[in-house]
């Protein structure tokens, strides 16, 4: 019996066809309910004609939809039936997907615009299901003016969607990289506050640095219908932007400007570029998005810069690496001492405290900062992140949990929350659970490795190997990005090879797993990764001798996590394995 669900309307062409596996059969009797109620025809196939052949007419109903709605999920990725829908939607230009369970798409399904209605349970005033009603509307036309009216009067009878490329860096310093990363990264997020535009998410968007964009695949696959792109050059005290929009359909400006300002002016142009663009494309820009779009958080543009480097370290994928976190923590500190108000530094220098008192066992535990930080910003993510680590390490994992869930309820597309949240309920053993926060953290950070390592362990846990050589190859394709800016770095190597392993390639992950242990020995976060690869690989003695150096110096929430990590499972009642681990709590205080 075929895994998916389908209804019929009775009409030779419908308006949208919905494509999902069956275990989401609720989810998707809902969303049909919702499109109808909007005047679209829907089709799916649990009135399939009894004298045609399911092939023949899946394929019919496909070639003559106007849309097809994908609704992605771990059963769904798995489906034979929902990837070729998927593909056949794709190559027709009628693809509408979205996430139910917050899995990101299996390849090449994963660089197209995707909608997140993880926890979605019909509401048809969120903002998922919107962008979904907003995207069909593209296709399929607007079924009814009750459909306008719920979208509100933007000021076109079109959708718009901006994909804002990473300004290029024209300040003839690879260093300075951070600042044009910054600057694209909050335009990006400046347009998303405006609702009647939407805007490529960041980790699609950077996925495209440094090479030439393919007008008919970001129009075809992403929707995109207009292209921001621009350069930064910074000298001293004086910085010029150049920015031009550009409408995909006739390759025509519609916008250009160039900013040459005092770095002081650095978050007026930033505003400017923003409502420019909402003004050329005739949108309507609303009291609250005009302030959302000018609040910076701080007003000295020497603590922004700092702000922008410390965050560019923060992101780079090195969860665990201790050169990370001190920089971080150091550039936080002089931002914060050029504008103590500045609540977001405040934030950031708290999660890599916590991460340094977490993993090191140093003093700092990033209560102090981020407290700071929520005094100025009482909802700023990243400090309530650094207060619920603190409350797992004081055993409150229950009250961490509810404080994570209240962050994601008001910013489901933190990358820091998503993984935060991930950590939690892998560490309470409830590993199924985890998967949909992990791949949320992986779709929003294309530098994301560590978290993809993470999804690599929870599907092969859990049996699914087509989605952990999926993950896999995400995780190694930012990891040779990684290494490629950093040969000496252990911690990516590491994960390399783990990834190596996913994907069956044997011979090259112990190639990757001697690299490291040559060049980075003393990382003992990659030597526990490492021998997690070797449990995977059959070898599991070679796995507990790596795991030595580990356990002389594992602090306490990393000797939590070797009691729950699937990865030790094969070698969790090995004597050895029970010895090292058994000294370490007691050297912890645990036994």
């Amino acid at each position: 019996m075929r895994d998916r669900l389908g209804a019929h309307t009775g009409t030779i062409m419908s308006d949208i066809f919905i494509s999902y596996a069956r275990p989401n059969e609720p989810l998707a009797r809902q969303a049909g309910d919702a499109l109808r109620a909007m005047g679209y025809d829907v089709w799916r196939d649990d009135e399939l004609p009894a004298h045609r052949s399911y092939g023949e007419v899946i394929e019919e109903r496909i070639r003559t939809a106007k849309a097809v709605l994908v609704l992605w999920s771990n059963d769904a990725a798995r489906s034979q039936w929902v990837r070729a829908e998927a593909d056949a939607a794709r190559e027709l230009g009628t693809l509408v997907q979205v996430s139910l369970d917050g899995i990101l798409p299996p390849m090449p399904f994963n660089q197209i615009q995707c909608a997140d209605l993880m926890g979605w349970r019909g509401d048809t005033d969120g903002a998922g299901w919107q962008k979904v009603v907003s995207s069909i509307a593209s296709l399929a036309g607007t079924a009814t003016p009750s459909l306008r009216a719920s979208r509100g009067d933007i000021g076109t009878s079109e959708d718009v969607m901006v994909c804002v490329l990473p300004f290029q860096n024209m300040s003839g310093d690879g260093e300075q990289e951070y600042f044009s990363d910054g600057i694209s990264e909050d335009i990006i997020i400046d347009l998303s506050k405006v609702s009647s535009l939407s805007v490529v998410a960041r980790n699609t968007a950077f996925a495209l640095k440094g090479k030439s964009p393919d007008i008919g695949h970001l129009t075809r696959d992403l929707g995109v219908t207009h292209l921001l792109e621009g350069s930064v050059r910074k000298a001293g005290s004086r910085v010029r932007i150049t920015a031009e929009l550009l409408d995909c359909a006739s390759g025509q400006q519609v916008w250009a400007e160039r900013f040459d300002r005092d770095l002081t002016d650095i978050f007026a142009i930033q505003d400017e570029i923003s409502k420019a663009i909402v003004s050329a494309l005739q949108l309507k820009l609303l009291p609250q998005e005009k302030k959302a779009i000018e609040h910076r958080g701080t007003n000295k543009p020497d603590a922004y810069n700092l702000y922008l480097l410390a965050r560019q370290h923060w992101v780079s994928g090195n969860s665990g690496d201790r050169r990370r976190d001190e920089l971080v923590v150091r550039v936080c500190q002089q931002a914060t001492t050029i504008d103590p108000g500045y609540a977001k530094a405040w934030a950031l220098m708290a999660l890599a405290q916590s991460e340094l008192g977490r993993l090191y066992g140093l003093p700092e535990d990033g209560k102090e900062a981020a407290e700071k930080a929520l005094s100025l910003d009482p909802q700023v993510p990243e400090a309530r992140c650094a207060l619920a680590r603190h409350l797992v390490q004081q055993g409150k994992a229950t009250e961490a949990e509810d404080l994570l869930r209240d962050v994601l309820a008001h910013h489901p597309d933190s990358w820091e929350a998503n993984k935060e949240m991930a950590y939690l309920v892998f560490r309470e053993g409830r590993v199924e659970e985890s998967v949909p926060f992990f791949e949320k953290a992986v779709s929003l950070m294309d530098t994301d490795y560590h978290d993809a390592g993470m999804l690599m362990t929870c599907y092969e846990s859990l049996g699914d190997t087509a989605n952990m050589r999926r993950v896999g190859q995400i995780a190694f394709e930012r990891v040779e990005r990684a290494v490629a800016q950093d040969p000496m770095n252990g911690t990516a190597m590491a994960m390399g090879a783990g990834a190596l392993g996913a994907m069956g390639d044997e011979d090259r992950a112990r190639e990757w797993i001697s690299r490291t242990l040559l060049l980075d020995p003393n990382n003992i976060h990659a030597r526990y990764n490492l021998a997690c690869s070797l449990v995977s690989l059959g070898d599991n003695q070679g796995a507990i001798d790596l795991l030595g150096p580990y356990f002389d110096r594992v602090e306490l929430t990393d000797w939590h996590h070797t009691g729950v990590d699937p990865d030790m499972d094969r070698i969790r009642d090995d004597p050895r394995f029970v010895s090292m681990r058994n000294e370490a709590g007691k050297r912890l205080g645990q036994m």
